[in-house]
């Protein structure tokens, strides 16, 4: 038998070699290396930083090292992106605009429309993808923000996660954002990275920079010539607002001045320069919106250094993401590739005035828009100034600050005039600009969709023709190589931009933007529309459409002829965008037992469970008289809450955004118990909470107000407190404090009644297809 089976085997062997042999196909996969001297790529990409941040364009933060990737390259003056990041990233990652790429908006919706699905199409071919197939190592550390966020958690569909989308390794942090001294999630690959706790010193931005140059290490001990793929997606300079002490004093006093001397400072360095058109005017405050923004003598000397210490956070965040570029450059120095690497250096949009007016300490109260706030909403509790960038604090700079950072632009992140989308961009190849001759300053107009094709360029490799079977799409952007070489190279005639509903269209140097929705009855290009030539006012200070009407209905024309063809519709006139949400999220709302000990459970996850309604924990644990720890814990800093046992007590703890309540329910006698959280819904987005021990005694904290839109931010750990803190005094007695001394038998979270505030629809899937087949 055994002969005959090895007869059979020789045949079948013979068989194949035949008809490889015939068909010229070698039967095992094909290894593409890529050709010698193939540069590597790195990517770095900064969050919501301002046009003038950074010191190639007019900043007094100093930024030596990426000044010296400047001088060893180019600085791209006419660069434009998408106003919020999710779409920046996705143009930047496929070459295609925003829409198309799947993202309308930021990965926080879910509507069931093309243009707003928040998830890359699976024909669009990613620029990771097509190195990795042309060769290269493919690396990814940072924030992604390019999947949904219903499919981060740890049983969510991994499609779109960074490993699916081309990267060989990735380190970082899916979310849009995070805490820089507690990251709320890390993911090491596909996996969740276990840990309690960080140490005292943690920075994320160094941590990221450890593990890009690990990768890097590790990389060339295995393969000293396969080039690769950096992309270095930083968290900074997103909010919460987060520095190293010793480089928030690095900046001590630099900003007494404030805002308005700084803008005008910035102004007059970025004309020496010649980064601004001779004829840019700067605005005098007098533009829509600046109103809000006071002028820095009518604030008291209190606030005055309020908001000076505001700026000092967010200048020492830009410190560490230079300092974070010089170990990058270092590295590649002492591995003699630095002249053989591409740097690219870009923002994702412009700086973002979501701090409010007078700045905030209290972040995630900021993320409420659509609810019908009580008047006395603290939108900034009140803390220490020197905790402020610190791990307690949860902030962000004031407005007048975003307007200095966008110098010399109008408005900020989110919208589509110049300082939402008008953002700076550093290309740098040494050795190319040493064999060509060429560094110094480009003005071409260069969209973030233009990246990829530019970069498959300069590095020889073919974009991929097909994704799993399929065709893939084709281009938006197109590549500027040309201007690397040449600076009267063609840039980018034509642009459509779309968010939240507002619409604009640059052509030839001309800019029609419409800042709100058409009215139902006035269709896609109708509403009001305002007319600017950026070649000549570049801070958009001279509306010309009365001027100019007729060219105006050309642009808003072309505008709507863009948008069908792009996948804007529809506009998002009516807010239902964000508030239609498919069905296949219920099952998150079902109630669930969390495991103890194991990485928190999700952000979003465990939203599904406690936002806009009430809902109980029920808890089942038995006690010693040594039993110590947290039962369970739900946020941080920014707010949440906390049940623990400390020195027998039971006690109940509420961080309202800042703001602490504490409350115990006496002894905890050793046995077994049954312990219910009852979180109930009051008028005006408040809860009262409660905690009770059946048969024992009860706590309560009467009213506090809810923990609304992306908090509490760190997910639901039950038997520690893990990274930021809920309850920073008991942190500092215990740490984490994880659960010891006992049993925690069950702690199972049952979600009640969705608040009547909660204006979510959900939409049948099933049914929308079955109306469409009728």
């Amino acid at each position: 038998m055994r002969d005959q089976d090895e007869a059979r085997g020789y045949e079948n062997f013979r068989g194949i070699v035949d008809e490889v042999a015939s068909n010229s196909t070698p039967w095992y996969p094909a290894r593409v290396r890529a050709p010698e001297g193939s540069p590597n790529v790195v990517v770095v990409l900064i969050d919501d930083l301002g046009f003038s941040d950074l010191g190639p364009f007019g900043s007094e933060i100093p930024t030596p090292h990426i000044d010296g990737v400047a001088r060893r390259g180019l600085t791209f003056t006419n660069y434009h992106t998408a106003p919020v990041c999710s779409p920046a990233r996705a143009a930047l990652m496929t070459g295609l605009n925003p829409h198309r790429a799947g993202f309308g908006t930021v990965a926080h919706v879910d509507p069931g429309y093309p243009g707003f699905s928040c998830e890359l199409p699976a024909t669009a071919a990613t620029l990771a993808e097509s190195l990795r197939a042309g060769g290269y190592a493919t690396l990814m550390v940072g924030k992604w923000h390019l999947t949904g966020e219903s499919q981060m958690h740890d049983a969510g569909d991994r499609s779109s996660w960074p490993i699916q989308r081309g990267f060989d390794r990735y380190y970082g942090c899916m979310d849009g954002f995070t805490s820089m001294h507690h990251p709320h999630r890390l993911v090491r690959d596909n996996s969740v990275v276990e840990r309690d706790e960080f140490e005292p010193d943690y920075y994320l931005t160094d941590d990221l920079t450890r593990e890009a140059v690990a990768m890097i290490d590790e990389l060339r001990a295995n393969d000293t010539a396969k080039p690769f793929f950096l992309y270095f997606a930083h968290a900074a300079v997103h909010g919460p607002l987060q520095a190293k002490a010793a480089d928030i004093a690095a900046h001590r006093g630099r900003y007494e001045a404030g805002w308005d001397a700084i803008r005008r400072e910035r102004f007059a360095r970025q004309q020496d320069l010649g980064i601004v058109p001779g004829s840019t005017v700067l605005s005098g405050g007098d533009l829509p919106g600046d109103a809000d923004i006071p002028s820095w003598e009518e604030l008291s000397p209190e606030d005055r250094e309020l908001c000076a210490r505001h700026m000092e956070v967010y200048a020492a965040t830009v410190t560490a993401v230079d300092e974070s570029v010089g170990t990058l450059v270092a590295r590649l120095r002492e591995l003699g590739e630095l002249e053989n690497t591409i740097i690219v250096i870009a923002s994702d949009n412009g700086g973002t005035a979501e701090g409010g007016p007078n700045g905030t300490r209290s972040y995630f109260s900021q993320f409420v828009a659509g609810l019908p706030l009580p008047e006395d909403w603290v939108r900034d509790v009140p803390r220490e100034l020197e905790l402020i960038g610190g791990p307690r604090v949860h902030s962000h700079y004031p407005s007048g600050w975003a307007r200095a950072s966008n110098t010399p632009f109008r408005s900020f992140k989110g919208s589509l005039y110049e300082g939402g989308v008008h953002a700076p961009l550093i290309v740098s190849w040494p050795g190319r600009a040493d064999q060509n001759g060429e560094t110094g300053v480009r003005s071409q107009r260069v969209f973030v969709s233009d990246l990829t094709p530019t970069i498959l360029e300069l590095t020889g490799v073919p974009p991929l023709q097909t994704r799993h079977g399929h065709p893939a799409l084709s281009f938006d952007g197109s590549s500027f190589a040309a201007a690397l070489d040449d600076p009267a190279a063609p840039g980018r005639a034509l642009q459509y931009f779309e968010c939240f509903g507002s619409r604009s269209l640059v052509s030839q140097g001309m800019k029609a933007i419409a800042p709100a929705p058409p009215a139902a009855t006035e269709g896609a290009a109708g509403g009001t529309w305002e007319l600017y030539d950026l070649d000549g006012d570049a801070g958009e200070t001279r509306d010309l459409a009365e001027e100019q009407p007729e060219l105006v209905q050309e642009l808003a024309e072309t505008w709507r002829r863009e948008a069908w063809r792009n996948t804007v519709f529809p506009l998002n006139d009516d807010g239902s965008l964000f508030a239609t949400r498919p069905e296949t999220e219920l099952a998150l709302s079902e109630p669930v037992v969390v495991p103890p000990f194991r990485p928190p459970l999700e952000r979003f996850r465990a939203s599904r469970l406690t936002v806009l309604r009430s809902f109980e924990i029920q808890i089942s644990v038995d006690t010693r008289t040594d039993t110590a720890g947290v039962i369970v814990a739900h946020g941080d800093q920014g707010g949440g809450y906390l049940v623990a046992v400390e020195m027998g007590r039971l006690s109940l703890t509420y961080n309202a955004y800042g703001e602490m309540h504490r409350a115990h329910s006496g002894v905890l006698e050793p046995g077994s118990h049954q312990i219910v959280v009852e979180f109930t819904e009051l008028p005006e987005l408040r809860w009262r909470v409660r905690l009770r021990v059946l048969g024992g005694g009860t706590a309560e904290i009467p009213a506090v107000p809810m923990l609304l839109g992306m908090a509490p931010f760190t997910g639901i750990s039950v038997g520690y407190d893990y990274g930021g803190p809920v309850d920073w005094e008991l942190y500092e007695r215990h740490g984490s404090f994880r659960f010891e001394g006992g049993t925690l038998h069950r702690v199972r979270y049952v979600p009640g009644e969705r608040s009547r505030y909660d204006h979510t629809v959900i939409r049948r899937i099933d049914q929308a297809v079955l109306a469409i087949a009728d």
